[in-house]
């Protein structure tokens, strides 16, 4: 797949426009108030070539002489979704790291960020000046949560709807170049988060004209969207190569995947990951897919093809996640229920074999199976985490594991993670312990918004009884700007010992763990009646990776968790008592 069907191509001449518009019998492409006629295929293509467009041009599609949209495969908005769409010439932009190559998946440590709150100015040019920061930390890859345009000057992301063009409020396609090329010269991977399972809710116009975008089943969002349509699969394809080629990403983050069921008799997932594994073979490239799939559908995961041909280099591990959250905060609600039994139970068989839940029943879905045998799997396909975006904005509040666990217990989380052979991920502001909130925010109005809020009110109905007026409103610019991270955190006393001890375990991973992680595989995993957690990997050289924790609040007996073999890398000896939150890596040489 090496066309571009959507949006704007630059000719010789000028320009060539293209909609793909079944149910408008008539479509003109608006220049400065005037109607350009496009001619109409039997498939439903409008197309015409306008001579004398170049770059910067705006436009409009008319349909039947009336309703004036932009273009669903718009490059960029400058007036928000409601506006003209923009030319872009992506050929332009002069890369100052043109032979970057990307790094193999085993060197990935992630931050997740939002381009919004992550500076004071909310731009990707402001992003470059905190990009030696990571650097300095030990943060190989900068991911980006989702950037397609969405109505207004606030949003998640996740009511993107012109899919192709990344939102004006954080800049423009060169500025985000920038920040890509930035990163790159200083060795840092990007990558984005892209949403494949449903449009915004606002300035979407695609079941007016083309309805064969969408299909009678129902997603969270509406109807779901139609990938056996030959043109909507290449719009979600096309989509993704043009993050990976015209900005050059080195990998995408798939939302929520399990939310499209609609993918067409050969899986559009798996044909998406084809195209850019061809790609990344064209280019000498390493390309990463990772997914968010709540099913736990290890059939699909493959960290170690490259480039990849079907499958996905990882999923976001939430089992991981929801085991510590309960363990870390005693909270039981919702999907955490499905952990308050065992947590640690829950956590050692993440830490043994990948997933928590691997076909055994989830109360909390009713019941249902959920997930597949994933022990057989490296290790390396698995993103662990102790918060992300989600995890953090869907609360009330917003409000971080910072404010619900003990910084000794969060420091433990911490050590385990950032050591163990599964690809670790952190949170803006995380690796110096932010104190900032991540509520959810928009910036709707109207009725849309009134519904947001309604919404939110059922969803959180018993924090609203309890916080009342403290919980923030999600219309409000305030609740975005107290999300905003304040960086003199970084630097002053707690915020300076956290990003301290984050720093030297991402450098120990750096040294003796990465070079190790090829060939790496699950060995086994326990944790004892008295909160003893004890875990082993084989890796790629022979050796053996040994962990043993303390993972409570009280002193407890060494007993088999004491004086071990091999080289200590992290934490103390044991002899007879091990101290509260207590962790110990070891290194063993076959």
């Amino acid at each position: 797949m090496t066309g571009r069907s959507f949006g704007p191509r630059l000719t010789a001449n000028g320009a060539e426009f293209r909609l793909w518009a079944p149910n408008a019998k008539k479509v003109d492409v608006m220049l400065d108030g005037a109607p350009h006629p496009m001619q109409r295929d039997d498939k439903g293509w409008h197309k015409t070539e306008i001579a004398g467009i170049g770059a910067g041009a705006r436009y409009r599609f008319r349909l039947d002489c009336d309703l004036e949209v932009p273009d669903p495969g718009s490059l960029f908005q400058p007036e928000d979704i409601a506006g003209p769409s923009e030319v872009i010439d992506h050929g332009a932009y002069a890369w100052g790291a043109a032979d970057w190559r990307g790094r193999p998946w085993a060197e990935t440590v992630l931050l997740e960020t939002h381009v919004g709150p992550f500076t004071p100015e909310g731009s990707f040019r402001a992003m470059i000046d905190k990009l030696d920061h990571l650097v300095a930390t030990g943060i190989t890859a900068l991911e980006l949560m989702p950037l397609a345009d969405f109505p207004g000057r606030r949003n998640w992301g996740y009511d993107g709807v012109l899919w192709y063009a990344p939102d004006s409020a954080y800049g423009r396609p060169e500025d985000l170049k920038a920040l890509i090329d930035e990163a790159h010269l200083r060795g840092l991977m990007v990558f984005l988060d892209v949403v494949y399972n449903h449009f915004g809710p606002e300035g979407n116009y695609l079941g007016g004209y083309a309805p064969g975008f969408f299909s009678d089943s129902h997603t969270p969002w509406g109807n779901a969207i139609n990938y056996y349509a030959p043109e909507v699969r290449a719009f979600a394809i096309e989509n993704a190569l043009h993050w990976l080629r015209d900005y050059r990403f080195d990998g995408l983050r798939l939302d929520a995947v399990h939310a499209i069921p609609d993918q067409g008799e050969i899986p559009m997932l798996h044909e998406l990951s084809r195209e850019a594994g061809k790609l990344a073979a064209e280019t000498g490239r390493h390309i990463h897919l990772v997914l968010e799939n709540d099913d736990n559908i290890a059939a699909v995961l493959d960290p170690v093809t490259d480039p990849p041909r079907g499958q996905y280099r990882a999923q976001w591990n939430d089992d991981y996640h929801h085991a510590w959250h309960v363990a870390l905060s005693g909270e039981r609600q919702g999907y955490y229920s499905d952990y308050a039994d065992t947590p640690l139970g829950h956590l050692s068989r993440a830490l043994g074999s990948g997933f928590a839940y691997q076909g055994e029943p989830s109360a909390h879905r009713g019941g249902t199976p959920r997930g597949e045998p994933s022990g057989k799997l490296p290790p390396l396909a698995f993103v662990n985490f102790l918060q992300n975006h989600d995890q953090i904005g869907n609360r009330a509040l917003g409000d971080r594991l910072e404010s619900l666990a003990k910084p000794e217990a969060i420091e433990a989380a911490l050590a385990i993670t950032l050591l163990a052979p599964m690809v670790p991920m952190l949170f803006m502001g995380e690796e110096w312990g932010s104190q900032a909130p991540f509520p959810f925010f928009c910036d709707f109005h109207g009725e849309l918004a009134e519904a947001v809020r309604a919404g939110r009110r059922k969803e959180f109905a018993g924090a609203y009884e309890k916080y009342g007026d403290d919980v923030p409103d999600p219309l409000s610019e305030e609740t975005f700007k107290s999300a905003v991270l304040d960086w003199r955190e970084r630097d002053d006393g707690a915020g300076a010992q956290r990003l301290a001890l984050v720093s030297r375990l991402l450098q120990l991973r750096r040294n003796m763990i990465v070079p190790r992680l090829a060939g790496a595989r699950f060995g086994t995993a326990a944790v004892a009646d008295d909160g003893m957690l004890t875990a082993n990997w084989r890796l790629g050289d022979g050796s053996t990776l040994r962990l043993a924790a303390n993972l409570t609040d009280s002193e407890r007996e060494a007993g088999a968790a004491g004086p071990g073999v091999g080289t200590i890398l992290w934490g103390d000896d044991w002899n007879r008592i091990i101290p509260p939150w207590a962790v110990t890596w070891r290194l063993e040489q076959s």
